[in-house]
């Protein structure tokens, strides 16, 4: 069958922009997001998930106008000469970081040939991200956890032998190794549960919710919460929100995480101030949240890293506080998944001042 019979003449290109009904129906079908392209890597169409994963394609294009991967581009030019199929891992870091196989297919109408230059060009796309997150959950999910958990494991280990041992029959020090016992269990269980719903957030992390979510009653949710907590360390918790709603895409229970470890983080660590502020706005077309302590604040050098897993400050003073150094590993987590930007302002003696900046809803 002619080349004629799938496709029309388009000036200068050789192909039509308009694709033969046949063939779009064909890359409809595929489940994968799914590019047609001719042999010089024009865009002649494009199915429905490759539209919710690289964007619109611009069909009657290059391809390098619709995709930003060198590394693909140049396996499309290289099929397109010798009809040979590729195989392309890469990554889009935008508008999170997300990894991809792509196949590189070449197509011949004629099918005793099958070499030299293709007719068509199909091109594939597999995505990775989860697989790829999961396996990188797993490992870290070990070497983490093995490393959190040897000190207080140990720490109860070496109590349960010494109340079998030399304190079996003292009550007095008995009541205080099972009060250390305790302590250390219930560390181990929310260093647990915080592990756990990092994973839980991370595996999603490319999903961005899509329910809309009034961030006003939730900061109020937060404040009396953990007003409790505030009074007993002696600090007021301030809240300013408008009395209209400010509503960004969420997920509900991850927005009251991601507030509720803003507010505990300023009250285990600036409780000395006295004074917790929660501000909510609305700002051009962006949801402003801002959660700031008056305590002793944060040595610029620590800034960059206090979203990394386990990092602190002060190692001693955070395990005393109840933190597990995961606090705000979560909060980063929960941001990025709801395409929000975290920034965080602080000077030593003038206390710290988190920022998280929603998209706002527009449904």
């Amino acid at each position: 069958m002619s080349d004629s019979s799938y496709y029309t003449t388009l000036p200068g290109e050789g192909l039509e922009q308009k694709l033969d009904p046949r063939l779009a129906a064909l890359v409809e079908a595929y489940p994968e997001p799914t590019l047609l392209l001719s042999r010089a890597g024009i865009v002649l169409g494009a199915n429905r998930p490759s539209e919710t994963t690289l964007g619109p394609a611009r069909v009657g294009s290059p391809v390098s106008l619709t995709l930003r991967a060198p590394d693909v581009i140049e396996a499309v030019r290289e099929a397109g000469i010798s009809g040979a199929s590729q195989l392309v891992a890469f990554n889009l870091r935008v508008p999170v970081e997300r990894s991809f196989e792509a196949h590189i297919l070449p197509i011949y109408f004629d099918q005793a040939t099958k070499s030299g230059t293709p007719d068509l060009i199909m091109l594939v796309f597999r995505d990775l991200t989860q697989a790829m997150r999961v396996d990188q959950m797993r490992a870290d999910f070990v070497a983490n956890a093995s490393h959190e958990l040897r000190t207080p494991l140990a720490s109860v280990t070496g109590f349960i032998d010494t109340l079998r041992g030399a304190a079996r029959d003292d009550p007095t020090m008995r009541d205080k190794f099972l009060n250390i016992m305790s302590d250390q269990a219930r560390r181990m269980s929310r260093l647990i549960d915080d592990l756990l719903s990092l994973s839980r957030i991370e595996m999603n992390l490319h999903r961005p919710p899509e329910a809309a979510v009034d961030l006003v009653p939730l900061t109020a949710h937060v404040r009396d919460s953990l007003s409790p907590l505030a009074r007993g360390r002696g600090v007021e918790i301030v809240l300013e929100a408008p009395s209209a709603a400010v509503q960004v895409r969420g997920e509900r229970d991850e927005l009251i995480r991601l507030i509720e470890n803003l507010v505990e983080n300023a009250l285990k660590y600036g409780a000395n101030g006295k004074r917790v502020e929660i501000k909510l706005r609305a700002e051009g077309s962006e949801a402003v949240l801002s959660v700031r302590d008056f305590g002793p604040g944060i040595a610029p050098e620590h800034l960059p890293r206090l979203t990394e897993r386990f990092y602190r400050v002060d190692v001693a003073h955070s395990r005393e506080q109840g933190g597990t150094g995961l606090g705000l590993a979560i909060v980063k987590h929960i941001a990025a998944r709801h395409r929000a930007r975290l920034s965080i302002e602080s000077e030593p003696g003038k206390g710290a001042v988190f920022l998280v900046r929603f998209p706002l809803s527009t449904g």
